[in-house]
């Protein structure tokens, strides 16, 4: 899947009359503006024809760590921000506890159009939509990553493990070391998986911290 979107992501920018990504004059939010306005009336699935908001990104562009959902939701989709609403005031809450911020990570979603009534979204939307996270990761260059929920695991990790068992160890994508949690709208609905996701979470801190000294 992954060599299959890397080349629908250079189709898809020699299209949009992008011959250069990585201009001296560019710094990577100056990279990541332009792209996210060239993609914002991007047609390529069905997802487009709900489009209020293109949800493209949002972060520090040279954050050590990526986070990574399943797509947008109805408040995504109105402000055009990944994680508002009650899922991201738990994620704002979940990162001050291993004392983050937003602005200290980059965070982002697998598909970047809400899916209908917030339903999964199907493996041809997430095959169009991935060349721009794979972009996104390309041009961060993180060095760890926190994929929240299941959809965004198996999808990057290319795998149909349950979450369960995905959770149970570190992965690596593309030589970053990869990490797997609940997404929060699941933690509202289930607050049983508190516990565990709270475990995740200082795993991931701890080599955060590492990675940043």
């Amino acid at each position: 899947m992954a060599l299959r979107s890397l080349r629908l992501q250079l189709e898809l920018l020699h299209n949009l009359g992008i011959r250069e990504l990585y201009k001296p004059a560019d710094s990577r939010a100056e990279l990541l503006a332009r792209l996210q306005a060239a993609y914002s009336t991007c047609v390529k699935c069905q997802l487009h024809t709900g489009r209020v908001k293109f949800v493209y990104g949002e972060g520090d562009p040279n954050a050590t760590a990526m986070l990574i959902g399943e797509g947008p939701g109805e408040q995504e989709n109105q402000t055009g921000r990944p994680f508002v609403g009650a899922a991201g005031k738990l994620l704002d809450d979940m990162l001050k506890a291993i004392q983050l911020t937003r602005s200290d990570v980059y965070i982002c979603n697998i598909v970047k159009c809400r899916p209908p009534g917030n339903r999964d979204p199907e493996a041809a939307e997430r095959e169009a939509c991935l060349p721009y996270l794979l972009e996104q990761i390309d041009i961060i260059q993180p060095r760890l990553i926190l994929l929240l929920g299941r959809v965004a695991a198996q999808t990057l990790l290319e795998t149909t493990l349950s979450l369960e068992k995905l959770r149970s160890s570190t992965h690596e994508f593309q030589g970053i070391k990869t990490y797997v949690s609940y997404h929060p709208a699941a933690l509202l609905r289930n607050p049983n998986w508190k516990r565990p996701a709270w475990e995740d979470l200082q795993k991931f801190r701890d080599d955060h911290l590492l990675l940043r000294k």
